[in-house]
């Protein structure tokens, strides 16, 4: 089994529609893929035709956007059920927020002189999809203020940048038990990234507490001491290691399949669940 549990489409920030990520996925050799785009369920549908016509099997989650002390902190929730009216009153708000959010980034960059509207970025965006900031990044390459999206990030929309605007996301303790409500099984996305912020020892052991099933840990942006580490926390504190490509297509230069997670690992994951099926070949 070759199975990558962390994956993105347009219905959030990816390039690639959901079937033709699992196309992609097929075709990489993955037998195995987890379809989690950002604070939204948009693409199960499309992904799961997709999954039974290429003949793989297919993991239906959903990357939560978290917050604490203004740190970016990511949670990966596997096989929840869309309908429990908690997680999706949540969701919802939160992509409410960014579309609040966007306005303001987009009125900061016009003050500067910025050519850039909201409706340019919302022509970036796929129908049902959640607004983020690749989109921004996009319409700023389709009017030529920048040459790329990494571009883009680096030198206007990182976070602290004076066009950053944040946007609603729970603690992640909150999302947890949102997350285990609905019958699915949490994962702590690349946990030590720099990019958004590493957490502390501590805090892994409080989310352990809260019902955190597992660590992201192999993973592009963790350094071999970062994997270390995350497995160290793992088996102290009894959680699932898992490992992921975070592929965006040509978002980003992430590969599906280039990081994985052990069979073992993932059964541990399925044996938690009582949410949506895994979708079988």
């Amino acid at each position: 089994m070759k199975i990558d549990l962390h994956a993105h489409s347009t219905a959030s920030d990816g390039t690639e529609s959901p079937a033709e990520l699992v196309a992609a996925a097929k075709a990489a050799g993955l037998t195995t893929l987890a379809i989690t785009d950002h604070d939204t369920t948009a693409g199960w549908v499309e992904a799961v035709g997709a999954a039974i016509r290429e003949g793989i099997e297919l993991v239906r989650g959903i990357e939560i956007s978290c917050s604490r002390n203004y740190r970016s902190i990511h949670l990966l929730g596997y096989l929840p059920d869309p309908d429990d009216p908690r997680l999706a009153i949540e969701l919802a708000r939160a992509r409410d927020s960014r579309v609040n959010r966007m306005d303001r980034m987009v009125q900061r960059m016009a003050d500067d002189g910025i050519p850039v509207t909201v409706e340019e970025v919302r022509a970036q965006l796929a129908p049902g999809a959640t607004l983020g900031r690749p989109h921004l990044a996009d319409a700023l390459v389709a009017s030529g203020v920048v040459p790329t999206r990494d571009e883009a990030f680096r030198d206007l929309l990182h976070d602290g940048s004076k066009y950053y605007v944040g946007h609603y996301a729970p603690d992640p303790v909150v999302a947890i038990e949102l997350v285990r409500a609905a019958g699915g099984v949490p994962v702590l996305a690349h946990p030590f990234a720099m990019r958004t912020g590493t957490i502390s020892d501590g805090m892994v052991e409080e989310l352990a507490d809260a019902g955190l099933a597992g660590l992201e840990a192999h993973h592009r942006d963790h350094e071999p001491a970062d994997v270390a580490r995350a497995v160290h926390l793992a088996q102290r504190h009894g959680l699932v290691v898992t490992g992921s490509s975070d592929y965006h297509g040509t978002g980003k230069l992430n590969r599906l399949g280039e990081f994985t997670t052990d069979p073992r690992e993932w059964s541990r994951i399925v044996e938690q669940s009582h949410g949506v099926k895994v979708i079988k070949p």
